[in-house]
């Protein structure tokens, strides 16, 4: 074992067994996607006297901290987004109503003097002509008060704590501690009122919460006239409940907001269908990596073990990678996860093929020289083809949101890893195998000393797929057209992601024809309610945004119908927020198409840029298309294939154009369609088997995936098609169109 091999073999020692350590003892923290909860998206919104800029709401973020502490839910998270926007996470919250409720009241609290009653045909709220600083509220029974200006506000309490008396019969109560000049007031408050005799109106002191009366105690007997209550601290009583109480406290103690808060994105998911979501992927990656594993033995025997043991590395060491850097693993992160491992084995098959390609060559051969050869010549192509999958996961990171970035932060971490376990672990592995007497006199058992069955036929045929380079243009013209109607005919569903409104998923205990149910909501005054079939056992409702009252409606209509009808998943996504997260999905895609373009250009040449992004483009309108003939919604998710199908197909076209330079260098003075014909021979194995190994990934995932990861697997499995034609027959053929309209230069080996 030479130098090399030794520090290799370390490095990959050390990183495993970290890694192993980290996974042992580090969790990954699971989104709410994942492990139940509720994401709220608040919107603060200026008044005429605050603007609702970032330091405005820094100091709504933390009233709103103080609030859900109170809550007690465990490990809530709430970040600013943006200038005014706060996103609030609360795992385990199944109740978005009550949460939204307690973060959005601005709790303006104030204590008033009474005055005494009012006739109940003023107007309450209404100021009294003769006294304009009185006004009239209902106190708890209904009677109308007439209260005097406010003498104290919920900025002079210090704390107040929910409390239950079982001694002296007050049963739950609000105890309020006054700080500063608050316990003044609250002395000549309390005084004041003493002065008047039992059982009158005016001794009673009015708290007001919101412009509601909720308590309007009278002063004890004890208390003297024009001394008061001195200790400042005071107990809000009434008919409270547990959670009425807790809550009453809650919102004293947050105080009054400094900018008013609007929901404009909500997201509960049950614990269950999270639950489901883990299992159902978790059987995708174990199924998908063993026939992967299976297919990669059989192809490339002791190599393919060694790729297979790689690949177990790969998820050893994301896992510890996403675990140490603290990141929250979503759903489409966890797909994510699932498709990095198909991803894992393109660098694997490059190096191997390369080998294949050097042992093919030399008169005398050796499987160890041959393997060398392979990773040296393989580094270019793996390089650029994971740097531009780099670019789609940054892409994904930056201007996606949601659990959709949670996608671009694990399909880096996957790329990353990826990497590294091929061009390191696998490659350790393979020398160390390769150098031992046993093997070296046997080297077909390597799988290097033999050039495999693509390519011994495509060999045999003599492949002059460029000598005629527009009817393989003209067929993805036929394609496009055929897409593109599909689009302009079916129309493009948007989710409600893009869109704005409500989706709401139901588990019932059988299935529910959506007909009936859509017929049913129609006649409760929800016409244009989208109710389509989730699963075997389960309901969609998509309609534009409703009120809390209003999916209440819903929910019960759904439940007359199916008899037992659990909520699931329930999102809500305002009109203004839609608007905005359809146009950075269309910024996203336009960069998307412009970083691959200007990343190409500048490591091959334009020509090249070009056709690649043309093939890129071909790729997307057709995914698009097929999703619009199949009436699939369009939702951030699929946003995160697109991307995902946008730097995998690329990576098929860097590989074949990266052989096109190389060997443009070696054979100069041949023409570029003789090129690319060789290029596609001795690419299209690697091309054929990383394609297979990924069909294996996503067949799994869209099979068992669920209702969540079906949609996701299918775009991806439709893309993994779509672009590995375009990758050979578009791009290649539309480079050489290119290329002639610019003779007599011939290709230059230009990096």
């Amino acid at each position: 074992m030479n130098r090399s091999v030794r520090v290799r073999a370390l490095l990959a020692l050390a990183v495993i067994a970290l890694s192993l350590y980290i996974a042992v003892t580090v969790p990954v923290r699971l989104g709410l996607d994942l492990r139940g909860g509720t994401q709220l998206v608040l919107e603060t919104r200026s008044t005429p006297t605050t603007d609702a800029g970032p330091e405005a709401t820094d100091r709504t973020l933390e009233v709103l901290r103080g609030r859900i502490d109170g809550l007690g839910v465990a490990e809530p998270t709430l970040v600013r987004s943006g200038e005014n926007r706060i996103i609030v996470e609360l795992p385990g919250v199944q109740d978005p109503k009550q949460a939204a409720d307690v973060l959005g009241r601005t709790a303006q609290l104030t204590f008033h003097p009474v005055l005494g009653t009012a006739d109940r045909t003023d107007e309450a709220s209404r100021p009294l002509p003769k006294r304009p600083r009185e006004h009239v509220l209902p106190d708890e029974a209904g009677t109308p008060l007439r209260l005097g200006a406010a003498a104290l506000t919920g900025e002079d309490v210090k704390e107040a704590a929910a409390q239950f008396d079982q001694q002296g019969g007050a049963g739950w109560h609000v105890t309020v501690d006054f700080e500063g000049e608050g316990r003044a007031g609250w002395a000549r408050l309390t005084g004041e009122a003493a002065c008047h005799p039992a059982g009158d109106p005016a001794r009673r002191v009015a708290i007001v919460l919101d412009h509601q009366v909720i308590s309007s105690p009278q002063v004890d007997p004890s208390v003297a006239c024009r001394t008061g209550i001195r200790d400042g601290a005071t107990q809000i009583t009434g008919s409270f409940g547990p959670e009425e109480a807790r809550e009453l406290s809650l919102l004293v103690n947050g105080g009054a907001l400094p900018l008013p808060v609007e929901t404009v994105e909500q997201r509960t998911v049950g614990p269950t269908l999270g639950a489901q979501a883990i299992t159902a992927s978790a059987w995708a990656a174990a199924i998908g990596t063993a026939l992967t594993s299976l297919f990669i033995i059989g192809v490339y025997r002791l190599m393919g073990v060694l790729a297979a043991v790689g690949l177990l590395c790969y998820g050893l060491v994301s896992h510890a990678a996403l675990a140490a850097l603290g990141a929250t693993l979503t759903l489409p992160g966890l797909a994510g996860f699932v498709l990095a491992i198909g991803m894992a084995v393109d660098a694997n098959v490059l190096v191997f093929e390369r080998a294949r390609e050097e042992y093919a060559a030399r008169r005398r051969p050796s499987t160890r020289s041959a393997l060398s050869a392979g990773f040296r010549n393989a580094f270019s192509a793996i390089a650029d083809s994971n740097i531009t999958t780099l670019i789609a996961a940054a892409l994904l990171f930056f201007l996606a949101s949601g659990p959709v970035r949670g996608f671009g932060v694990t399909l880096g971490i996957g790329v990353l890893a990826s990497m590294f376990s091929a061009l390191v672990i696998t490659r350790v592995l393979a020398e160390i195998a390769v150098s031992r007497p046993r093997v070296r006199r046997r080297p077909r058992l390597t799988g290097i000393a033999t050039t495999g069955a693509v390519r011994d036929r495509l060999t045999r045929r003599r492949s002059r797929l460029m000598r005629r380079p527009g009817r393989w243009l003209a067929v993805s013209a036929a394609a496009l057209v055929l897409a593109g109607s599909g689009i302009a005919v079916r129309g493009i569903d948007l989710g409600v992601e893009f869109t704005g409104g409500r989706l709401i998923e139901y588990a019932t205990t059988g299935p529910v024809d959506p007909d009936r149910v859509r017929t049913a909501l129609a006649d409760a005054g929800f016409p244009r309610a989208v109710v389509q079939s989730s699963g075997e056992a389960g309901l969609t409702v998509r309609t534009d945004p409703l009120t809390n009252a209003e999916e209440t409606e819903v929910t019960g209509t759904v439940r007359d119908l199916a008899g037992r009808a659990d909520k699931v998943r329930d999102e809500l996504v305002g009109p203004s927020l839609g608007e905005e997260l359809r146009r950075g999905a269309l910024i996203a895609l336009a960069v998307a198409l412009g970083a691959q373009f200007v990343y190409l250009a500048a490591r091959f040449r334009w020509v090249f840029g070009t056709a690649a992004v043309v093939a890129l483009a071909h790729d997307v309108v057709i995914l698009v298309g097929v999703f619009a003939w199949l009436g699939r919604p369009v939702d951030g998710v699929f946003l995160a294939a697109l991307l995902t199908v946008i730097g995998y197909s690329v990576n098929d076209s860097v590989v074949l154009f990266d052989r096109v330079r190389e060997l443009a260098r070696r054979t100069p003075g041949v023409s570029l369609p003789d090129i690319t014909d060789r290029a596609i021979v001795q690419t299209l194995p690697r091309t054929v088997n990383t394609g297979l190994g990924a069909a294996f990934i996503l067949t799994a995932l869209a099979v068992l995936g669920g209702s969540s990861l079906t949609d996701f697997a299918l775009a991806l499995l439709i893309g993994l098609v779509v672009g590995t034609y375009s990758s050979v027959l578009t791009a290649a053929p539309v480079a050489v169109r290119l290329h002639r309209r610019r003779r007599p230069r011939q290709p230059s080996g230009r990096t």
